[in-house]
């Protein structure tokens, strides 16, 4: 049966789930403002960037891409590399987004790692409509990342910073969602699946490359299994709803 409930239900009972998303994306976009500032550009294609691009890690490599010499081909090839484990987000939440009509383009567009990482963990009110839950997930974590981007923008227009090192922000909230996700979850199969892929794939093929074979890897080991993870998710939902 459908759940019920308006937007502003929505929003409300999404909100502090997201309050780990907005204390590290506030940081990283402050972050992200003060680089992007830094190489000379208006506040402004700051903001712009957050709410066209949202990408993340992606807008953090970006920032080095406005220099002489850089080609689109580069540009293209590098973003693609990064952020190519976002078409896997997307696959697998295909059905879950089927029946949310136009703002499916939206979630889909939406999907840090953040933010899929909240879909999996959060549970839905029972009072509250999922797709809306969703929604209202989604469009909090960009706004916290949009209002980050703009108070480090603006406060690197006006105060002189020393930037070095300030891009570590985006790896310390990794590490936190993950701890989260550990600590949420009983099941942590998919968990040690990815720091073991993610681990052999570095040694093999190295710092730079090993994103791209790491989510391969994930997807065919999580795939394969599924039969033996499923089960266990049902599981812990129904001891969990005792």
């Amino acid at each position: 049966m459908k759940k019920k409930g308006g937007y502003a239900r929505a929003f409300r009972a999404a909100f502090p789930f997201t309050i780990p998303v907005l204390t590290g994306y506030l940081f990283i976009g402050i972050a992200f403002g003060v680089m992007y500032q830094e190489k000379g550009y208006n506040f402004l294609w700051a903001i712009l960037m957050s709410v066209m691009v949202y990408a993340g890690s992606g807008q953090y490599l970006a920032v080095n891409f406005f220099a002489p010499g850089v080609s689109l081909f580069q540009v293209i090839f590098l973003e693609i590399m990064v952020n190519i484990r976002h078409i896997f987000y997307g696959l697998s939440l295909l059905e879950r987004f089927q029946n949310m009509g136009k703002k499916k383009l939206y979630m889909i567009f939406s999907l840090t790692d953040e933010t899929y990482s909240l879909f999996f963990i959060t549970k839905v009110p029972k009072d509250v409509d999922e797709d809306k839950f969703m929604f209202a997930i989604a469009l909090l974590d960009q706004l916290y990342w949009i209002t980050g981007s703009a108070i480090g923008a603006i406060a690197g227009s006006l105060i002189p910073f020393d930037a070095t090192g300030i891009d570590f922000a985006m790896t310390a909230l990794f590490v936190v969602i993950f701890v989260e996700q550990w600590l949420t979850m009983k099941n942590h199969i998919p968990a040690l699946t990815g720091l073991g892929a993610g681990l052999i794939c570095l040694l093999i093929f190295g710092a730079d490359n090993f994103i791209l074979p790491t989510m391969i890897c994930v997807m065919v080991i999580l795939l394969s299994c599924r039969k033996v993870i499923e089960p266990k998710e049902e599981g812990q939902v129904s001891t969990d709803a005792n």
